[in-house]
């Protein structure tokens, strides 16, 4: 048996909580009776027309102000069929994985629930005052696919590691934010993402097991959280700048100028 191509297969027990805590969730979910269920999602879905003052000043604290901080989080937690469920699992074994064995566990967890912060923000600036709820891990599994493009891709990565494991495959230097545009394989992927989720957002009411809109503003929100933010979670050391080897360089030159023109003098001494 091969155990660096076995790393490469088993999920780090940091994903595996996070899924069996999904799976948890949705089946005591499911087994509730429909009115208790729309309860749950008033006290726990992500709702942009809860932050209209006039809700806030009005409703009890559990439905108002205490669920306007709380469901920033919760939301993520709540998934509305199976297949909702399964494929947001599919997507946090593939993306989740790298960067839980990158990040750490402690760091995995901080990060998914940043990255669903951000996609409850991004969804709410778009539809405020909209009484639509959202609910799903989409977005935080978002902020693992934007977190995992800025190492997946680079030499000696992950990706290489399925063709044959390189020592520390996860702990490669991270692609800096500014040379992400110029990064094909990087930018065919941000292409891809955003096209996407741009067909979700305007064919969703067509795709079978969608029980209503995709919150696709919210995938935006985590994505870019986990692209962006990616530095703010990164254990790794990013690589030293190239200024020593050239400042070596200019030594070796004054040194070899000084050395020359010590010659040429000699030779012009009588």
């Amino acid at each position: 048996m091969n155990p660096s191509r076995e790393r490469v297969f088993n999920i780090p027990p940091a994903v595996l909580l996070t899924a069996a805590a999904l799976v948890a969730v949705h089946a005591v979910f499911e087994l509730l009776p429909y009115y208790v269920r729309a309860e749950v999602l008033l006290l726990f879905a992500f709702s942009p027309d809860r932050y209209h003052l006039s809700w806030l000043d009005f409703a009890p604290w559990h439905i108002g102000w205490g669920a306007a901080v709380w469901t920033f989080v919760t939301y993520a937690f709540l998934h509305g069929s199976i297949a909702h469920l399964m494929f947001n699992l599919v997507w946090l074994l593939a993306f989740g994985t790298p960067v839980a064995r990158r990040f750490g566990p402690c760091r995995f967890a901080i990060f998914f629930l940043f990255a669903a912060i951000a996609g409850a923000v991004f969804h709410l600036a778009v539809h405020f005052n909209e009484g639509e709820p959202v609910i799903g891990a989409s977005a935080a599994i978002s902020g693992m696919m934007g977190a995992a493009i800025r190492f997946v891709f680079q030499r000696g990565g992950p990706l290489a590691a399925l063709r044959g494991e390189e020592p520390g495959s996860y702990q490669v230097p991270a692609l800096p934010l500014r040379q992400v545009p110029r990064d094909p394989l990087v930018l065919v992927f941000l292409l891809m993402w955003f096209g996407v989720n741009f067909l979700l957002g305007e064919f969703s009411a067509f795709l079978p097991g969608v029980g209503g809109n995709i919150a696709w503003e919210a995938h935006i929100g985590g994505f870019l959280a986990g692209l962006l933010g990616f530095s703010l979670f990164d254990p790794v050391s990013a690589p030293p700048e190239q200024s020593a080897p050239l400042e070596q360089h200019d030594r070796a030159t004054d040194e070899a100028e000084f050395v020359s023109q010590n010659d040429r003098s000699d030779l012009a001494t009588p």
